[in-house]
């Protein structure tokens, strides 16, 4: 039924100029529209929804993420905008925090002014495949 639906993501912040500023500015989104509900980007053709609460208590899991194609380079331009990523104790992580999954994803987290937990993941490159020769078909002659 949903499976050509558009989908819309949410997370909340308690702290809307901060998480305004974070989403649109640190993290380069563009910002659609503010509401006394919502402020609303578009991040790729995708709706976000930062939705105003008054209180929040962030999931202690990822609660929103984004594939990118170059992890270290993604790094590096969010450091030089003050993001921190974070590490976790008992995760492998190297020192830009990223984490090497056993499927060969990188990932990395970090967090919003509100606390929520975000992810940058950069998937495996898959191996081309090698085409199989054809064999002419012999000269006729």
């Amino acid at each position: 039924m949903l499976k050509s639906a558009t989908i819309v993501c949410f997370v909340a912040t308690a702290k809307p100029a901060a998480a305004k500023k974070f989403y649109r500015d640190v993290l380069g989104l563009s910002l659609v529209e503010e509401s006394p509900f919502a402020i609303v980007f578009d991040a790729n053709g995708t709706t976000l929804r930062v939705q105003k609460v008054e209180k929040i208590s962030p999931p202690p899991y990822t609660a929103l993420g984004w594939q990118v194609d170059n992890m270290k380079a993604a790094i590096k331009r969010l450091n030089k905008k003050g993001l921190v990523f974070e590490h976790y104790p008992g995760v492998d992580q190297d020192e830009l925090g990223i984490w090497s999954a056993p499927s060969g994803a990188l990932v990395a987290w970090f967090k919003d002014p509100d606390g929520n937990i975000l992810s940058l993941t950069q998937m495996p490159r898959r191996p081309t495949q090698k085409r199989k020769k054809r064999s002419r078909p012999a000269a006729k002659g």
